[in-house]
């Protein structure tokens, strides 16, 4: 009796290890990805118990980094760069990011440029900006502006679809310089220039800035 237990036992953990094996089999092209990065280096991995082309996690990498440094990219147009990749060799993959902010939360690069955030950022300063639709006044953000491209300021005001974003930096440049007319004379002419401030639709905010 015990034997013949024993034998049932045996041919239902078989049954088993075949079942999970030819699972494993049949789904060895179907894998999972997991980028990791902190807006300025990235990483991608795959978690299959089986190989997986180099090539491919080479082309990943490349395509995941540039993702991550361009500020259109979003975690659904990345995932789809990643499955794109990945159907070319036959494999379709189930896309996983993870930062410093958590899982599915994306990080980009940026530098600030000029002087309007001075002195809580300086020109040049790399800065690392969440991308997030979730962010309230006094907060500081990258937003796309239509002469400017990318612009970093501080949230003064939300007003329904529209956001108006302020320098920190108050201070009035005052600009002379000689202007010479046809008939030889020449004026002097005296320009104020002040920081941007201006108004942005609520689409035009990438993310928050994070890391100062």
């Amino acid at each position: 009796m015990r034997l013949k237990t024993g034998l049932i036992i045996s041919l239902l953990v078989l049954v088993a290890l075949v079942g999970s094996t030819s699972y494993l089999i049949a789904n060895q092209h179907n894998i999972g990805i997991t980028i990791e990065t902190n807006g300025t280096e990235v990483s991608v991995y795959s978690t299959s118990w089986f190989h997986v082309p180099e090539t491919m996690m080479e082309e990943m990498s490349v395509k995941a980094l540039a993702d991550v440094e361009d500020p259109n990219s979003s975690l659904d147009s990345i995932q789809a760069n990643m499955q794109n990749i990945a159907s070319k060799y036959n494999y379709t993959v189930e896309v996983k990011i993870s930062s410093q902010f958590g899982e599915d939360q994306l990080p980009m690069p940026a530098t600030v440029k000029g002087t309007s955030m001075v002195p809580t950022l300086n020109d040049g300063q790399s800065i690392v900006v969440l991308k997030t639709a979730d962010f309230k006044v006094g907060d500081i953000v990258v937003a796309h502006h239509p002469d400017y491209k990318l612009i970093v300021k501080r949230v003064g005001k939300i007003d329904g679809d529209q956001v108006y974003l302020e320098s920190d930096n108050k201070k009035v440049e005052i600009i002379q310089s000689q202007v010479s007319f046809e008939n030889g004379m020449k004026k002097v002419v005296t320009i104020q220039k002040t920081p941007l401030n201006t108004w942005v639709p609520r689409s035009n905010v990438i993310g928050v800035v994070k890391d100062l």
